[in-house]
């Protein structure tokens, strides 16, 4: 895509909330079959390249969601960080047929070696179309229903290891820094050597 053809940020007061069905129909399904996706606001991203947090001022920021396309993903294991599938999927069902048009999937983000890493509060909910024939009779041309996906990612509040926070001071701490602040002596002596080589690989 190039470059300044999306807007990665909303005029203040829009947001983009579409629902599950609008996120198929009206972006993913015309990203597939090469229509002019109206307005064109989201962007293509590899989430192979970034870091969730990392997210800001490329992907489409909506409230606390960031939104962008991505080419599906076989491998989403990466050396340091990994997203983890969980075992459940979600079926988008078209309004007005009451057909199955898409699938839901959900993801978390977890630092370090899998399948040891430890688990972050960020989300991602992967949108996938599932059947193009449906779609055939409005767009008139020929999609690829294997290629494209919508993610939107989002921190959640939880007992999960968040990335950043404030001390008592008010300074910000790292997400390094608090992983071993939530650790007890134990979990320290614990703590396997490929975790501490990541950590310093990171610092």
């Amino acid at each position: 895509m190039e470059e300044g053809c999306f807007v990665k940020q909303l005029p203040p007061g829009f947001q983009f909330c579409p629902t599950d069905e609008e996120l198929v129909l009206h972006f993913l399904y015309p990203k597939s079959s090469l229509v002019p996706c109206y307005p064109n606001i989201i962007p293509d991203l590899d989430p192979h390249l970034l870091h969730p947090w990392e997210l800001d001022g490329k992907a489409l920021l909506s409230g606390k969601c960031y939104f962008f396309f991505s080419q599906m993903m076989e491998n989403r294991v990466l050396e340091n960080w990994y997203w983890k599938q969980l075992d459940m999927e979600e079926p988008i069902l078209g309004a007005a047929s009451g057909k199955k048009v898409g699938v839901k999937k959900l993801l978390e983000f977890y630092i370090g070696e899998a399948p040891f890493g430890i688990k972050t509060n960020w989300l991602m909910q992967e949108y996938h179309l599932c059947n193009c024939n449906w779609g055939s009779h409005y767009y008139k041309t020929k999609v690829d229903c294997s290629k494209w996906v919508v993610c939107k990612v989002e921190e959640k509040k939880g007992n999960a290891q968040s990335l950043i926070y404030s001390d008592d001071d008010g300074s910000e701490l790292s997400w390094l820094d608090e992983m071993f602040l939530s650790l007890d002596d134990d979990d320290l002596d614990d703590t396997s050597s490929s975790h501490i080589h990541l950590f310093n690989t990171i610092c």
